[in-house]
């Protein structure tokens, strides 16, 4: 595996897991408030791990996993692992594009505070 298809593996991880989360906040919001009875709450559980959306993120997530081991054979992981912090500015941004969560001046400031991080932190 050459530097660059690792980097290409990374990018991979952090598609795959903003990916994931979307789709467990879409099919969350489709499945409704959990019961509270025990019955109706493993009921409720049981057609979440069932429902082929789910699956796909929990596949999202073992690929991801596959795709950051083998990144994780050619790159350092201090060089890396900073990288996955977009997963935080996708969801945040993509969270209020997509599901119209509130994108207010903290969450903003988080983002950009994100951003100068990875800038800080690719550098050396």
């Amino acid at each position: 595996m050459t530097k660059e298809s690792a980097w290409v593996c990374v990018l991979i991880t952090i598609a795959l897991t903003v990916y994931g989360q979307f789709v467990v906040k879409w099919q969350m919001l489709q499945a409704g408030v959990v019961p509270t009875g025990t019955p109706d709450r493993i009921g409720y559980i049981a057609r979440l791990l069932l429902n082929p959306w789910i699956l796909s993120a929990f596949a999202a997530a073992f690929l991801a996993a596959l795709a950051w081991m083998l990144a994780m054979t050619r790159l350092p992981l201090s060089q890396a692992y900073p990288l996955t912090a977009l997963v935080f500015i996708f969801v945040v941004l993509g969270g209020a594009w997509i599901f119209v969560e509130p994108l207010n001046a903290w969450r903003i400031a988080g983002v950009v505070l994100v951003v100068l991080g990875l800038v800080v932190g690719s550098r050396g």
